[in-house]
């Protein structure tokens, strides 16, 4: 047996909520005076531990420190959209992530004992990925932190509390506890990713602002033999929980997530108690088609919740992402998924900057368009929570008048909100992008995250667009290309060490050993591509330019002006 079947048996026989891991002492901790090392990252969450990976992928040696040796208990955040999972891919571990995890795209919507209408989160063929997966987080974080552990790049550091926080002119110096005493690190940069009650952003004196939701949830995850779509099914008003809303997730394992709203006046310690649970479980499910199946209870938790974001992302050389930088409702999966994304924004430019391809200045980029990113997100699930749990009599009223509207009319379908789910943030504003000046149709304009798409190559093997992109600077361009713009290109003068891949699409056939086959015309409707259109992305395959017939200089100034060269 060779050392990857022995990993991948590992692997299959590890149980992630058990999982602990060793804390080793450093070298660091033995040395005369604090070592510099080039990127800190605290917290070892889906955040961190992504950020860490990416890193390490783009050359970069990252220390990543958590206070604690385990992963997180209970399912907690579950939903992990399609934008995730490809960047998962990228970072090597997507394929077990949807292996694992329960693929869906259907939902369902309750009024009292009806059902109002279904809807299909995507319900167009062509993409490599599912509209969304459930997985329990402390999977998402075992699968990263096996991925991290392949890379000796990334020093993971257990049992490793940062309990002080210096920032210096042109370092930051932290002070770690941990069980052996403390010692001092130095870092250029320090990404803080230690979730809502980060240390990191009370050490420096920061908090998040916004709003709490005078409400309580009920999390509970029960462990159940019967099958049932893997659908999201949502309830207003149910004749088991009145007055109240339901959600119901089907996890891998046979786990069956639901939350249930309690009111603000619950107790927590009271609704926690299985006494208080077990009926409430047991009223649901003989509504449903499982009827009086018999169920175990694996993990609670009652909760409150607020949409909240610090003021700012950046602080110097220490930048927050994830639940230390912001926070909002869990209606709508947007709270790890979003962590994600700042994980992939804030890595390619760290890369730069450490690399010398960038000025410390595109670093303020990452907190401007992340910073849009988590008030999009804020407003979304603020919309969501109001509608979900209104407040007054009035909005009740209103709610349940749309309610009943959409159980006959399709307009005011789109009025009800029980949740609308995660979308990747457009970067419209961003000072990254280089604005059209020509007119293209549909929706992938300078500062979108980049659509999949399926494309054959020259040897007759299927690939698909985002695995072509890669996590460098790529242009892709529709044929036929020109010539003289392949010798322009070819005689491009770019930043030193920044590479920038050429990526040619087309419909026509035989494929040359250079082309990649858009059989389908799925990638020219998507980004409306006609012969000699170009797209310029990003190392984070966001849209950055795109031109009807691009010039070597053109796309050359553009890519300087994405790493705010100019």
């Amino acid at each position: 047996m060779g050392n990857s079947d022995s990993l991948a048996l590992a692997r299959q026989a590890t149980d992630y909520q058990k999982l602990e891991f060793e804390y080793r002492r450093s070298a660091d901790q033995d040395a005369p005076d604090p070592v510099m090392r080039p990127v800190v990252v605290i917290g070892a969450g889906p955040v961190g531990l992504a950020l860490a990976v990416d890193l390490a992928q783009r050359a970069v040696p990252v220390v990543l420190v958590d206070n604690d040796n385990t992963l997180s208990t209970g399912s907690r955040a579950i939903c992990f959209a399609k934008r995730t999972l490809e960047i998962f891919d990228r970072l090597g571990c997507g394929d077990r992530m949807v292996e694992k995890g329960v693929s869906w795209s259907v939902g369902r919507v309750f009024f009292r004992d009806e059902q109002l209408f279904r809807f299909d989160l995507q319900p167009e063929a062509g993409y490599h990925r599912p509209a969304f997966i459930n997985l329990q987080q402390y999977y998402v974080e075992g699968f990263l932190a096996d991925r991290a552990r392949e890379l000796p790049a990334i020093d993971m550091r257990w049992k490793n509390q940062v309990t002080g926080i210096e920032r210096l002119a042109d370092f930051v110096r932290l002070t770690i506890n941990t069980p052996e005493g403390d010692y001092l690190l130095d870092a250029r940069y320090v990404a803080a990713c230690d979730g809502a009650r980060s240390a990191a952003r009370q050490l420096l004196g920061h908090e998040t602002k916004g709003r709490i939701f005078r409400d309580r949830f009920l999390i509970a995850d029960i462990r159940i033999k019967e099958e049932m779509p893997a659908e999201r099914w949502f309830w207003f008003d149910p004749a088991f929980h009145p007055n109240q809303s339901v959600l119901l997730h089907r996890q891998p394992d046979g786990v069956w997530r639901i939350d249930f709203q309690l009111g603000w006046d619950a107790d927590p310690n009271e609704e926690k108690r299985p006494e208080k649970i077990i009926p409430r479980v047991k009223a649901l499910l003989a509504h449903s088609t499982m009827g009086e199946s018999e169920f175990e209870l694996e993990w609670a938790s009652v909760y409150t919740f607020g949409c909240l974001r610090m003021d700012s992302f950046r602080h110097g050389r220490v930048l927050f992402a994830g639940d230390a930088a912001h926070g909002v409702s869990p209606f709508g999966a947007r709270g790890a998924n979003s962590g994600i994304q700042d994980a992939e924004n804030l890595a390619w430019k760290l890369a730069a900057v450490l690399k010398g391809h960038a000025p410390e200045e595109i670093l303020s980029t990452y907190a401007a368009e992340r910073e849009y990113a988590a008030d999009e997100n804020i407003l979304n699930s603020t919309r969501s929570t109001d509608f979900i749990t209104p407040k007054s009599e009035v909005s009740r009223l209103f709610r349940d008048a749309v309610l009943e509207l959409a159980k006959t009319y399709a307009f005011a379908r789109a009025l009800v909100n029980s949740g609308r789910l995660s979308l990747p943030a457009t970067l419209c504003e961003s000072p990254l992008n280089t604005p059209d000046t020509e007119a293209f149709a549909g929706v992938m304009v300078p500062g979108a995250a980049a659509a999949d798409a399926p494309l054959l190559r020259h040897d007759g093997k299927a690939s698909w667009l985002l695995a072509e992109l890669g996590a460098e600077f790529t242009l892709l361009i529709a044929a036929p290309v020109a010539q003289d713009f392949l010798k322009q290109m070819r005689a491009l003068t770019l930043p030193e060490g920044v590479a920038l891949k050429l990526v040619c699409v087309t419909r026509a056939k035989p494929l040359t050993a250079d082309e990649l086959g858009d059989e389908q015309g799925l990638l020219m409707r998507r980004y409306d591509l006609s012969p000699g259109s170009a797209y310029l992305f990003r190392p984070d395959q966001h849209v950055c330019a795109r031109w009807r017939n691009p010039d070597a200089k053109s796309v050359a100034a553009a890519l300087r002006h994405a790493l705010a060269l100019d």
